[in-house]
C-alpha cells in the first residue's frame, strides 16, 4: 500500500534525468531551493554518462555549469550537481523528480526499489505509458507500484527551450494529496513558469502522452502542405479522441483537466512546435523513417509520439476500438505499416 504524503522539515531534491527538459527543470529547481529554508540548497541531477569530445558529460556540467549536449548556451546553477550513479544521485532525497524517456522508467525504478528515502515522494514529468492487452499503465502508476511512493504528475504547453529562455508559460500538476501538489508547485514555479494544480493525476499525465500522437498527425498535415484549415480539423478530431480515450479507461478524469495547460494548450503547442510535429513533417517530405530521422535530427533526444501511437494501438486493436479512434489508428498505420501519409483523410472519414 502506498504511503501517504509526509512533508519533512528540509526537503532534499533529486532530478532523475538530464536531457533537454530535465536540464531546464534542474535550472529552475536549483534556483528555487535557495529561496526557501525548507529545501536543502544542493540539488543532485542524475546524468546518463556520455563522452563529449573525450570528456565525461558529468564533468563538463560540474565544471562549466552547462549541459553542452542537451541545453547548450544556458548556465546551470552551481548548486546543481551532476551525478552519473543513479543511487548516489537519489540517496537521501525526499523529493524525486522523474524526467526521462518513458521506455527507460521501469528499469530506473527497479534499480531504486527498496532504496528510496522512507519519506520520499515523487513527481513524474515523463510522457507516455505502458500497455498490456487489457489496457494502459500510466507512468505515475509504474513509479507508485514499484517504489511504493505517492506520485504527482506535471504536464503542460512546455517547449523546453522557451522556458529556458524565460518566456512566459503555464503548466499543470496533478495530485492525489493536495499538500504534495503544493510542495511541488513551490519547488517548480517561477514568475515566468506558472503552475495550476488539479486533483487528477492520471488525467494530467495521459493528456501529456496522447498529445504527442496528435502532434504527429499535425506534422503529417504540415508535410503534405495542406494548410491551417486541415490542421485545425486534425487537432479538433485528435482532442475529441484524446478526451474520449482517457475518460473511457479512467472514469475519474475530470472535464476541467482538458482545459488546463496539460490539455488543450499542450495540444496546440505540440501541433505547432516540438519534435514530434517536426519529425512527422520531415517524414512526409523526405520519405525517411521516424527512427532514422530521430537519429539524424534530435541529437540524442527520444521521440515519444510514434512509440505512444504504437502502444495506444495495441489497446485499441485488442479491444476492437480502432474504428472509434480513426485518427489515432491512421497515425499508427502511417508510422508503422507504411500507409501513405495522404491516405490519412481516407481513414478518418
Amino acid at each position: 500500500m502506498v504511503k501517504e504524503i509526509e512533508i519533512v522539515s528540509e526537503e532534499r531534491v533529486a532530478v532523475i534525468g538530464s536531457g533537454n527538459w530535465g536540464t531546464v527543470v534542474a535550472r529552475i529547481v536549483g534556483r528555487n531551493v535557495k529561496r526557501y529554508a525548507d529545501f536543502h540548497p544542493e540539488v543532485k541531477m542524475w546524468v546518463f554518462e556520455e563522452l563529449i569530445k573525450g570528456r565525461k558529460l558529468t564533468e563538463i556540467i560540474n565544471q562549466q555549469h552547462e549541459n553542452v549536449k542537451y541545453l547548450p548556451g544556458f548556465k546551470i546553477p552551481e548548486n546543481v550537481v551532476a551525478v552519473p550513479d543513479l543511487l548516489d544521485a537519489t540517496r537521501d532525497a525526499t523529493s524525486l523528480i522523474f524526467v526521462v524517456p518513458h521506455q527507460f522508467l521501469h528499469d530506473i525504478c527497479n534499480q531504486l526499489k527498496g532504496r528510496t528515502h522512507p519519506k520520499a515522494k515523487a513527481i513524474s514529468l515523463v510522457k507516455g505509458f505502458n500497455t498490456t492487452d487489457s489496457g494502459i499503465q500510466p507512468m505515475s502508476q509504474v513509479i507508485e507500484d514499484i517504489l511504493q511512493l505517492p506520485v504527482c504528475t506535471l504536464s503542460g504547453a512546455n517547449i523546453a527551450n522557451e522556458i529556458a529562455e524565460e518566456r512566459f508559460s503555464e503548466t499543470t500538476i496533478g495530485y492525489k494529496f493536495r499538500e504534495e501538489g503544493e510542495l511541488f508547485k513551490k519547488l517548480l514555479e517561477t514568475h515566468y513558469f506558472r503552475i495550476g494544480i488539479v486533483n487528477d493525476v492520471v488525467g494530467v499525465e495521459l493528456c501529456g502522452a496522447l498529445k504527442n500522437v496528435i502532434a504527429v498527425g499535425a506534422g503529417i498535415i504540415d508535410g503534405l502542405k495542406m494548410g491551417d484549415n486541415t490542421k485545425a480539423a486534425i487537432i479538433r478530431i485528435g482532442v475529441l479522441e484524446m478526451k474520449s480515450f482517457i475518460q473511457r479507461f479512467y472514469k475519474g478524469a475530470k472535464d476541467e483537466t482538458f482545459f488546463q495547460s496539460c490539455g488543450l494548450a499542450d495540444v496546440i503547442t505540440s501541433c505547432y512546435g516540438g519534435r514530434n510535429r517536426r519529425i512527422a513533417e520531415a517524414h512526409v517530405v523526405t520519405g525517411k523513417s521516424f527512427e532514422q530521422l530521430e537519429k539524424e535530427l534530435l541529437n540524442g533526444q527520444k521521440l515519444q509520439g510514434p512509440l505512444t501511437a504504437k502502444e495506444l494501438n495495441r489497446v485499441l486493436s485488442h479491444k476492437g476500438l480502432e474504428d472509434e479512434y480513426k485518427l489515432f489508428t491512421a497515425i499508427y498505420r502511417i508510422v508503422y505499416e507504411g500507409l501513405p501519409p495522404r491516405k490519412i483523410f481516407d481513414q478518418i472519414v
